[in-house]
């Protein structure tokens, strides 16, 4: 399988970096207690630190407004994924638990302040791309099921023709939900080369360390960075 950012991304966003940790083996069907007190201890520590602040103000969103601009995308009208859960918890709302491993990606999205995504592999036939929208291209909205299209040109996250998270960061799809019974998880982690890849690095370790603890020694895990040089990882061949 791979994970792969196409050159039109890097000609607008030519300092994007992206963490990828993918993981197969999963069981994430029995609750983790630990696992959700490290969630809610980390929310705790997010609400201090934003305290008295916007977080699309903070250094740590700036950059991704920026993007946004750069893509063609209205980060008011459209918040990236980070800024709208960051957002959510300075306005103390926490965040919920969901299932084990969407709590473990929360977790770490949280600590780091990094947008992190989650995608079910065995609903990707062969890879999962970054790039701009094609005709034909659909996307079923979290929660719905009705198809609707996206804008030719919009920047995505697509398996084929099947767009995963439209407009970059801002909204994931139905298709591809991570569930109890997902077994397999691409978590894309997006960043920048010259302001918080050293905070991408450390998520993905973080990640490796507890994705074993909580889940145990039988999983496989495999970490690959992608950036303008390195456009595709290769994982699970």
């Amino acid at each position: 399988m791979y994970y792969e950012v196409a050159k039109e991304i890097f000609d607008r966003m030519p300092n994007a970096y992206f963490g990828a940790v993918a993981v197969r083996g999963l069981d994430n069907t029995k609750p983790i207690a630990e696992l959700e007190e490290m969630l809610q201890a980390n929310i705790a520590v997010c609400e201090q630190y934003f305290a008295g602040k916007k977080p699309k103000e903070t250094p740590d969103i700036v950059p991704y407004r920026e993007a946004f601009r750069a893509l063609d995308i209205n980060p008011n009208k459209f918040l990236c994924s980070i800024e709208a859960l960051l957002t959510r918890i300075a306005k103390g709302k926490g965040f919920p638990h969901i299932n084990p491993i969407v709590d473990l990606g929360n977790a770490v999205s949280i600590k780091y302040h990094l947008p992190i995504g989650a995608h079910d592999l065995d609903t990707i036939s062969d890879g999962l791309e970054v790039r701009l929208a094609w005709e034909g291209d659909t996307f079923i909205a979290f929660g719905e099921t009705e198809e609707e299209t996206p804008d030719v040109g919009e920047a995505i996250y697509a398996s084929g023709s099947e767009v995963r998270t439209r407009r970059w960061t801002w909204r994931q799809s139905e298709r591809g939900k991570i569930t109890e019974e997902t077994k397999a998880v691409l978590f894309p982690i997006d960043g920048f080369s010259d302001v918080n890849a050293e905070e991408v690095h450390k998520a993905m370790e973080e990640f490796v360390t507890l994705l074993h603890r909580f889940f145990g020694d039988s999983i496989a895990v495999e970490t690959g960075v992608v950036d303008r040089e390195h456009p595709r990882f290769t994982f699970f061949a």
